[in-house]
């Protein structure tokens, strides 16, 4: 049976259901972090930072002021970003500089690079992430969660150390996620040859990252930098390009029952933005933020063993003896 006028009918249900998720997103969301807060006369390097979560960081740091570097991978994206973030903030002193996590030889260059021009960092935010991509090693050997996630932002930390150190108070926050909790360490065979599997390598590179934090918070006790670990919660980026739900017809299903619940970047991005510069956290030692609240992470990520075994081997593997012999012997 026809009702008169129908058709408006209709769209407005959809109009009006379409608002209430847009309502229920930004609240689920959380709140900005406080939007007074400044970054004057502050310089933040941060990683990935053309894209998703972290290009939404380098936007916020810029509008409150801060000297931004952005250490990015891919530098035809990373200046498009760049340029779009100086507009919109009118903030010049954004920054792109060329860091290939993939590449170890890269990130001692950027570290290279980036002490002839800057005297000091404020914070460094180690953000930029590979969430399983088919089965690919990095320059070095490296499986690819890994060397990306976890090994060259441990590199490129320790070859900043002094940098922070010299520059106290300052931070370094460590970007990380839930999926930790379903991470283990293959100590036996830590770069998973011949046992890969997408969600162990990129659940173990994010323990790594929480075990990382620990054991540098313990190694800079002292010396003014503070480490604070961060999980920005479920948000809508380009991190998930390679699950095969995006790649699938499944995916117009799946996306539409998530995006409710799902963070915009800039959402996301403010518990970084939190942990660089609320001042209640500059005595942080490795504490994991969830929703810039204080959160308990995994037993296994609250292993100091553990934590002290990954370092070790990071040393070693990333070569981080010879990487600041050759620093010291190019300054």
């Amino acid at each position: 049976m026809w009702v008169p006028n129908m058709p408006v009918t209709i769209v407005s249900a959809i109009a009006a259901g379409a608002g209430a998720i847009c309502i229920f997103k930004d609240l689920y969301g959380g709140t900005p972090y406080d939007r007074a807060a400044r970054a004057h006369n502050k310089t933040i390097v941060i990683t990935g930072a053309n894209d998703g979560i972290g290009n939404a960081a380098a936007w916020d740091f810029a509008r409150r002021g801060a000297k931004v570097f952005m250490a990015c991978r891919d530098m035809e994206k990373c200046e498009a970003s760049r340029k779009e973030i100086v507009l919109e903030t009118g903030n010049k002193y954004v920054y792109c500089r060329p860091c290939d996590l993939a590449s170890l030889d890269s990130v001692r260059q950027f570290v290279e690079r980036f002490k002839t021009e800057e005297p000091r960092i404020d914070a460094l935010v180690t953000n930029a992430a590979v969430m399983e991509p088919p089965v690919t090693v990095t320059r070095d050997g490296f499986e690819a969660h890994l060397g990306i996630n976890h090994l060259g932002h441990f590199l490129l930390t320790n070859l900043l150390l002094d940098t922070l150190k010299a520059s106290a108070p300052s931070r370094v926050i460590v970007v990380t996620c839930s999926g930790h909790k379903s991470g283990k360490l293959n100590k036996d065979n830590l770069n998973l040859t011949g046992e890969y599997s997408g969600s162990a390598a990129y659940a173990q590179s994010k323990l790594a990252n929480l075990l990382f934090a620990s054991e540098l918070a313990k190694r800079t006790l002292g010396t003014g930098v503070a480490v604070v670990a961060v999980d920005p919660g479920l948000t809508d980026t380009n991190l998930s390009r390679h699950l095969p739900m995006s790649k699938s017809w499944s995916r117009y299903i799946i996306y539409p029952l998530f995006y409710p619940i799902m963070k915009t970047p800039k959402i996301g991005a403010q518990v970084i933005v939190h942990a660089a510069l609320d001042p209640k956290l500059q005595k942080c030692v490795g504490d994991y933020y969830v929703q810039m609240m204080r959160a308990e992470p995994s037993e296994e990520a609250q292993n100091f063993e553990l934590a002290h075994w990954l370092w070790k081997v990071s040393e070693k593997w990333t070569r981080l003896d010879q990487h600041r012999a050759e620093l010291a012997k190019a300054a």
